[in-house]
């Protein structure tokens, strides 16, 4: 079989196992030690590894107080009833107390646990994916001298592989005297994942060599593995001899070969597989949806969760959770309200990979409250439900909420990662919270070991702009110890936009225009670049290359959602059944606004949208979209758009005062930001 993959063996060499010498006599760690060997185990100089895998913490003393706890169990003799607790706790997936019941059998001396005793431990141990945990229970069995048959060593190998030491993991596999399929699937299936591909591929060709036959198990594993690394050939290799096996009937494989189509940009393929699946389960249902959703055809995706509603086959909480995901793409908040309630009703309204995709939802929506009240019931939290709220918080202009959140995270003991660092460096960089902005750049390194990526200097390149430092931001750019990204000029060109800096933002539109020169919006802004800055010849080039090419940038829109229905408006759109009534309302709201001084933005620096749509300034699709709403909705109905495009200066300006004069909050979420307007005020600073 050709994987047509660099598999180079020198890059992961086997390691072995160091033996233990105790005077003359040594012993492999899968071989039973004399206890007099293991008390001299402190003593003897050993390998690091060796320290790793074997050293655990000294039997801790027993106290008077954990005696009183545990009375029935604490007298020697009664090492069967210890035992049979510790496998009912097991089995009641009480984990914790489970293995603190089995620090009194540390304490004492004598007892002798059996197969079904120590299985209920590494059980407790994966549930729990503690370290500590199997240094002890590995260390017991290994003092105790227990014969392990080889079903007991893989469920020793697969204990330390879901608990992430897969140093100490490949070490006891190859170690292992002898190796059944089991064994191979536990340490392949850890590798992937770990995300080490490669390694996984290795070991597969190795496997191949030492069996005939290989099961559905470990097809369904190596095609996650060619999922992992996006790379059809394998994938359809391994398709191709699961098919001749007759292992694509199983419903793993399938579902595995959906998801690896799906990654690789077939989603057609991956169609085609669902499609000839005898059973569809609940897993292959999703598969193809998150599929579809992944590549952002949603239409398709919405589509066929109603026939998997249809067909009666019971949904999950990653069901619900990649719906959610749809609706927060497609804007749909009553929808999105729909897919809780179905969350709740099915019985999983306290699962944390559905409830993160809530709070994401309710924050995208700008119902940050409702997301904070759905963080705070969540019985578990884990570092994406954290990202999620501060990167709400901070989207919302509310940076102090978004800090205090993050430094609740780190004082719960969760560990921020690059993500957490840029939603809260975003926050920072949103309300202007630049002396904290770089304390927290300043940290990621030095605090947190999170390396500073183009992201992160994008935050802080924007954080200077916002307080007009142009220089010192183009100066973060010139000395970032990697190359420019499109990010990071994008936001010096906003910070030259906000501050009319030509020059500079002639440079920085320059440098977009090159790195990404299919990109329609960088050919308008450099065409405006050039207009503004007097560059007609400059500009008349641009205008020629857009033509050459055919290109021509899509109408902005905006719509919003009244009574459960979407109303979608492009700029200078008279398609409505209300079109009358809506001009009307412009035409009032305008002239109110003229007497209190509003005066239209006549500037033309950096928009999104080329100049037929400058023409129709006075008919931009939010104003027409705002006008709809004041229309249809009582006076103390707040409004929420959602628009295509970055809002152009005029209009922004023009809804702050709208929010003034009507009284009404408006929402706006553009292709920058949110933008909250009330009392004539924006959430934005005026900066976006």
């Amino acid at each position: 079989m050709d994987i047509s993959l660099p598999l180079d063996h020198h890059l992961h060499s086997r390691c072995r196992f160091a033996y233990i010498s105790t005077k003359s006599n040594g012993s492999s760690l899968w071989l039973k030690r004399e206890k007099k060997q293991y008390n001299t185990f402190y003593a003897v100089k050993f390998s690091s590894i060796d320290q790793v895998l074997l050293a655990r913490p000294p039997r801790p003393v027993p106290k008077t107080e954990t005696k009183k706890n545990f009375p029935e169990y604490t007298q020697v003799g009664n090492s069967g009833s210890i035992c049979g607790q510790v496998e009912k706790l097991v089995l009641h997936k009480k984990y914790r107390e489970a293995l603190e019941l089995f620090e009194i059998l540390e304490c004492e001396v004598g007892f002798e646990l059996d197969s079904s005793t120590y299985d209920a431990l590494i059980s407790a141990c994966i549930g729990l994916k503690s370290i500590r945990g199997v240094k002890r229970v590995f260390g017991w069995i290994l003092d105790s001298g227990f014969e392990l048959d080889l079903y007991m060593k893989n469920r020793v190998l697969l204990m330390h592989v879901k608990c992430g030491m897969m140093i100490d993991a490949r070490m006891l596999f190859d170690d292992l005297p002898e190796r059944n399929i089991v064994s191979w699937n536990i340490i392949i299936s850890g590798l992937v994942e770990s995300g080490d591909y490669l390694g996984a591929f290795r070991l597969f060709l190795e496997m191949w060599e030492e069996f005939d036959n290989l099961g559905s198990r470990t097809f369904a594993i190596m095609i996650r593995a060619s999922a992992g690394l996006e790379l059809i050939s394998p994938g359809m290799q391994l398709h191709s001899c699961a098919l001749k096996l007759g292992l694509c009937d199983n419903v793993y494989v399938s579902c595995a070969l959906i998801d690896m189509y799906s990654k690789c940009g077939r989603i057609d393929d991956g169609r085609i597989v669902f499609d000839m699946m005898h059973e569809k389960s609940t897993v292959g249902w999703n598969s193809i949806i998150a599929g579809y959703a992944l590549h952002g055809y949603s239409e398709e995706a919405l589509n066929l969760y109603n026939a998997m509603q249809n067909s009666g086959v019971k949904m999950d909480h990653f069901t619900f959770s990649i719906i959610i995901k749809i609706y927060t793409r497609l804007a749909s908040l009553e929808h999105g309200k729909q897919s809780h309630a179905g969350l709740v009703r099915h019985g999983f309204g306290l699962d944390m990979v559905a409830n993160t995709a809530l709070v994401d939802f309710y924050c995208k929506w700008g119902r940050i409250e409702d997301a904070r009240n759905i963080f705070n019931n969540m019985p578990q939290k884990n570092v994406l439900s954290w990202n999620a709220l501060i990167a709400g918080y901070g989207n919302h202009g509310r940076g102090i909420e978004a800090i205090e959140l993050f430094d609740h995270m780190v004082s719960a003991g969760m560990v921020p990662n690059h993500v957490t660092f840029l939603a809260v460096l975003g926050a920072c960089s949103y309300s202007g919270l630049s002396d904290r902005g770089w304390d927290l750049f300043k940290s990621m390194g030095r605090d947190y070991n999170v390396k500073p990526r183009a992201m992160h200097y994008a935050c802080m390149i924007e954080l200077l702009g916002r307080e007009g430092l142009l220089d010192e931001a183009f100066a973060l750019i010139r000395d970032a110890p990697f190359k420019p990204t499109v990010n990071m000029w994008a936001a010096l060109l906003t910070a030259c936009r906000v501050h009319t800096n030509f020059s500079l933002g002639k440079l920085a539109a320059e440098k977009l225009y090159g790195m990404e020169p299919e990109k329609l919006s960088n050919y308008i802004i450099l065409l405006n670049i050039y207009n503004c800055s007097g560059k007609l010849e400059e500009a008349a080039a641009v205008v020629h290359t857009l033509k050459r090419k055919s290109l021509r940038i899509l109408p902005a829109c905006t719509w919003i959602e009244i009574k459960k229905k979407s109303h979608i408006f492009y700029s200078g759109d008279k398609g409505h059944v209300q079109t009358k009534e809506i001009y009307e309302m412009l035409d009032e709201l305008t002239l109110e606004l003229l007497a209190h001084d509003y005066v239209m933005d006549e500037s033309s620096l950096l928009p999104d949208v080329e100049e037929h749509e400058e023409r129709l300034r006075h008919f931009h699709s939010e104003k027409l979209a705002i006008c709809f709403g004041l229309i249809n909705t009582p006076d103390s109905t707040a409004l929420q758009l959602v628009q295509s495009h970055r809002i152009c200066n005029d209009c922004h300006n023009w809804t702050k005062m709208v929010s003034s004069v009507t009284k009404r909050r408006i929402t706006v979420r553009d292709g920058s930001r949110f933008h909250h307007f009330g009392n004539g005020n924006c959430s934005c600073g005026d900066y976006w």
